[in-house]
């Protein structure tokens, strides 16, 4: 096991009704409130809508509300909440929505603090020290955004979509209502469940020995997704079922799981840029890499992916042909993802990519080095597993 540190302030604010309490949540950070959201006629007109405006006027708190976010959040929606920020001295960002408004929020409140482009901080060229304090309700359960450091922006003049992780920006609570998810549509609820699993994965799947413990957390939440996750998406008013999924995903990326192990997070690299070529939603382009990376490194570490077969997936273990079980643990992963109805090619997806848009996102991918832990991926590696994704 690794030396690790761990610290994870965001306060987790969970149950029915609990929404209602969010402007008192605001209140100490101070009276003037950026106000995020999807903006779209759904979220106007929903009763979470109007009680989160309740709740923050209640307390005579200043609104400025910021709309329009895209599925993958753009680079200037963030720098127009900045400039709100700036102008209007905010105090406090609140995100109503999944991971692309919590994402934007985040950077918006990186970017408040400092005087230069904040593009800087995704591209690694300076380190925000501060940020305004950010809050969420969450809408869509998924990315695990609502207490991680993390943010994925799209830069829409290039099309690279960047990853930048900063503590300043993990928000300082996240109201979590299950309620509040029954009525997101059935695809976005699949890939959000693939994502909240590509998160565990990610740690799963790594080549540091002595970490049962966290092993064992992470077969748990996985096996909790695989049970809940299709009674949710058959009766999305089942609350005990939503209960389960909203509490698996934020335990899938706060931080937790990571403990003691150095996880891989190759299939996120090259999801991001993918997803920034594509405008696939992020859970699809990982239903897609996913199935086709574990084909490509799983020799690297047949012992841990036939434990994820027998522990996880309740597959036989086959001392005499270990690789057997662990191509078996593949499988079951691929034929549940299946059975979602999420896309597992592009061309599922509806995407087509020429070979020389792969080896470009290739390049993108490994511009700074190989990507991934359990196996070291280098520009051709990552091609491959572009073209067998195809």
């Amino acid at each position: 096991m690794k030396n690790y540190k761990f610290q994870n302030a965001t306060k987790i604010i969970f149950g029915r009704g609990m929404e209602k309490c969010v402007g008192e949540e605001i209140l100490p950070y101070g009276k003037k409130v950026l106000f995020h959201h999807y903006g779209d006629e759904f979220i106007l007109n929903s009763k979470i809508y109007r009680t989160v405006q309740e709740s923050m006027k209640n307390v005579n708190l200043e609104i400025f509300e910021l709309t329009g976010v895209q599925p993958n959040p753009v680079l200037s929606k963030v720098k127009e909440g900045i400039e709100i920020c700036k102008k209007e001295k905010i105090d406090f960002i609140l995100a109503l929505g999944g991971g692309s408004v919590i994402d934007s929020a985040k950077a918006i409140g990186l970017g408040a603090t400092y005087d230069g482009d904040v593009w800087d901080h995704y591209t690694k060229k300076h380190v925000i020290q501060t940020s305004l304090p950010v809050g969420v309700v969450l809408t869509i359960p998924a990315t695990g955004s609502e207490s991680s450091a993390g943010s994925v922006i799209t830069n829409e003049k290039n099309h690279i979509k960047l990853l930048g992780s900063n503590g300043h920006s993990r928000p300082v609570f996240a109201i979590m209502n299950p309620e509040i998810t029954y009525t997101v549509p059935y695809f976005s609820m699949a890939v959000g469940g693939v994502d909240m699993m590509s998160h565990v994965m990610e740690r799963y799947f790594t080549n540091e020995t002595c970490v049962e413990l966290t092993d064992r957390l992470c077969e748990a939440t996985l096996r909790t997704i695989i049970h809940n996750l299709p009674r949710t998406l058959k009766n999305p008013m089942d609350y005990a079922a939503r209960s389960e999924i909203v509490f698996a995903g934020n335990l899938a990326h706060n931080g937790l799981l990571d403990c003691g192990r150095v996880p891989d997070w190759a299939c996120h690299f090259i999801s991001h840029i993918l997803g920034g070529f594509t405008n696939l939603s992020h859970g699809a382009t990982l239903s897609i890499l996913t199935p086709h990376w574990m084909d490509y490194v799983y020799r690297s570490n047949i012992e841990k992916f036939a434990q994820f077969a027998v522990r996880v997936w309740n597959e036989e273990y086959n001392p005499s042909d270990k690789e057997e079980t662990a191509l078996a643990g593949i499988r079951c992963l691929r034929n549940f993802w299946k059975e979602l109805g999420v896309p597992m090619t592009l061309s599922e997806a509806g995407v087509e990519l020429s070979e020389g848009q792969m080896k470009e996102i290739a390049t993108i991918v490994t511009e700074d080095g190989p990507v991934g832990n359990l196996q070291k991926l280098y520009k051709e590696d990552v091609f491959k597993i572009l073209k067998a994704s195809a």
